[in-house]
């Protein structure tokens, strides 16, 4: 069954698209097509970016409280919709039903639940010697936003821009752009101010260049793959306009000799296949001290097998296919060049068997991959581990540290001060010790090529805030 969408979300109402060809949104594990929406043009970014920009001052001069307040109807009519978002979820990324319900739609709401508070708790000004510092939107925001958290990551630019004042038009990826016609539903049902949230939907060399390069757009907020993130920092750079880019990882997860090392692996493995590899914070790469690597490996190879390929509304599937036949070809590639490079397959492989409809890869483990190796190197983005030998700490951290990424990682140990001091030395945004609990109010970005910028509580919304000084 296909249906249509033929209509962008401007100045707080659904306005009919142009007459350009659609773009086509798949079911990855029928492979049919189930949808089409509006291919937008350079024009119709233009048409968006002025909403924003006129409803700015006044949303910008907006009482906190009422910010607030219009972001809890959000909360609540998205709240109302969480089954549809969660089916739909499953419908255009094929993430297994119950992770879509519990991550991909209970996530996003926490997230904009935080900014409901925030939002009405605003950062107060400093007084630094004879100067006031205050905060203040930044202005109009172009977000550009992956498919593989269709919901989550439009929120924590959306709810975080619109909590600080800013006005947003919004470019959901093209691969997965029903869950956001979901949420502008939502959006117009909580009767938010015209201009203050618009959505266009299109490719990215088309919409998302228009909106990266557009004179009126203050901060471009994008996640997604380096090279497209350097692409946009160029555009914006062309014109001085800020960025803030959250981009690709290939993080690692140092198990020290003295870790529950059950535990760490079952933890370690669930992390890498979640979402079937389809996320940037997955613990690809598994450093395990040499004096329980065999060891470490029988595990790893128990825990894969229970992994089960399949029809994601099945609750016994716990993996889903990919988002579409490339990114399937795509990981193939990656699996066949790491074996070729000397990898030992313990579990998976180019030969494993997948069902025959769908875009499936069967999630793989692959042993003795040599720390400079491609496989060890680039972000895979499907359910690929590479397991690595080290001598011991200082070894595993500079194992870990040898990467142009730096966006998250984990340490595990039973000795906690000991996983502390291992921590401290990863060059990583974020590290989780023995499995702890993922904070959604804590900062969320990366070192080095991992992007530039934080998301997720004060400190995302502080991104969308310009400082200024106030001499008295």
């Amino acid at each position: 069954m296909k249906f249509a969408r033929t209509d962008f979300y401007l100045d707080g109402r659904w306005v009919a698209a142009g007459g350009g060809s659609p773009l086509q949104v798949h079911n990855p594990t029928t492979e049919e097509i189930v949808a089409t929406v509006p291919a937008g043009t350079a024009e119709d970014v233009d048409r968006a970016v002025v909403a924003a920009r006129t409803a700015f001052e006044s949303w910008a001069a907006t009482d906190p409280a009422d910010r607030a307040a219009h972001l809890d109807r959000l909360h609540a009519a998205l709240t109302a919709r969480a089954y549809d978002i969660a089916r739909t979820v499953v419908l255009e990324l094929g993430t297994p039903l119950k992770v879509a319900t519990r991550i991909q739609t209970g996530l996003p709401l926490a997230v904009l639940r935080s900014y409901v508070d925030l939002a009405a708790r605003p950062p107060a000004p400093q007084t630094v010697g004879n100067s006031l510092v205050v905060r203040e939107p930044v202005g109009v925001i172009g977000a550009i936003t992956p498919w593989n958290y269709p919901l989550h990551q439009v929120m924590t630019k959306v709810a975080a821009a619109l909590a600080a004042g800013c006005t947003v038009v919004l470019k959901p990826s093209e691969l997965t752009p029903l869950t956001a016609y979901l949420l502008f539903d939502a959006v117009h049902e909580a009767e938010l101010p015209p201009g203050v949230v618009n959505l266009i939907t299109g490719t990215g060399p088309v919409v998302g260049e228009a909106i990266a390069g557009h004179r009126d757009v203050d901060l471009v907020s994008f996640t997604g793959s380096t090279a497209t993130g350097r692409r946009i920092a160029h555009l914006a750079a062309d014109r001085v306009a800020r960025v803030s880019l959250e981009l690709g990882g290939k993080s690692a997860n140092v198990i020290l000799d003295d870790a529950d090392l059950p535990t760490a692996v079952k933890v370690g493995v669930g992390n890498a296949f979640l979402n079937s590899g389809q996320t940037c914070t997955a613990w690809t790469r598994m450093l395990v001290h040499r004096a329980r690597y065999d060891e470490a490996l029988d595990l790893v190879a128990k825990a894969t097998e229970s992994y089960r390929l399949g029809d994601p509304l099945d609750p016994g599937t716990r993996l889903g296919p990919l988002v579409s036949a490339s990114q399937r070809d795509r990981v193939r590639e990656h699996i066949a060049r790491g074996l070729a490079d000397g990898g030992r397959l313990v579990a998976g492989g180019p030969d494993a068997p997948v069902p025959q409809q769908g875009w499936f890869v069967a999630p793989t483990v692959i042993a003795d991959v040599d720390p400079d190796s491609a496989l060890a190197q680039e972000e895979v983005f499907g359910p690929v581990l590479a397991v690595i030998p080290v001598d011991d700490d200082d070894h595993a951290v500079a194992v870990a540290n040898n990467s142009r990424y730096g966006l998250a990682g984990a340490v595990f140990s039973g000795d906690e001060e000991r996983a502390l001091r291992v921590a401290r030395r990863l060059r990583t945004g974020a590290v989780d010790i023995n499995g702890a609990q993922f904070n959604p109010m804590a900062p969320f970005g990366g070192y080095k090529q991992s992007g530039l910028g934080r998301e997720l509580g004060l400190h995302g919304l502080e991104e969308f805030c310009e400082v200024k000084a106030i001499q008295r």
